[in-house]
């Protein structure tokens, strides 16, 4: 078991079904992604960066992108979520759009993929 499947595994159903389908659309996106830690949260990384990190607080959940302008890229997608620099927070009751989760991995992806 990985460090995000055990992450996941201590959350309540709601909030774990919640990430699990951030995850579920960025390991379709990124099938090569692998689950780690970052700045000690619970990570799927990529070339050995961050894609997406996860965290439940006790009153939301939030991912992180670990980049602000991929949370500015795809700000406007997001009306009515708390954003902050790098962070984008929500609720099991009020999930991430889909596209904006699809864009949000694309946006990271072209960040940090190796130029060739």
């Amino acid at each position: 078991m990985g460090t995000v499947d055990e992450y996941f595994a201590g959350l309540d159903p709601s909030r774990r079904a919640a990430f699990e389908r951030v995850r579920r659309i960025a390991m379709e996106m990124v099938p090569d992604a692998e689950q780690g830690t970052s700045y000690g949260m619970a990570a799927l990384r990529y070339h050995g960066k961050p894609l997406v990190c996860f965290l439940a607080a006790k009153v939301h959940l939030s991912v992180f992108p670990c980049s602000g302008k991929v949370v500015d890229a795809v700000s406007d997608q997001l009306e009515g979520y708390e954003l902050s620099k790098g962070t984008i927070r929500f609720t099991a009751e009020h999930p991430l759009p889909e596209t904006a989760v699809r864009n949000m991995i694309e946006y990271r992806l072209e960040e940090i993929s190796p130029r060739g």
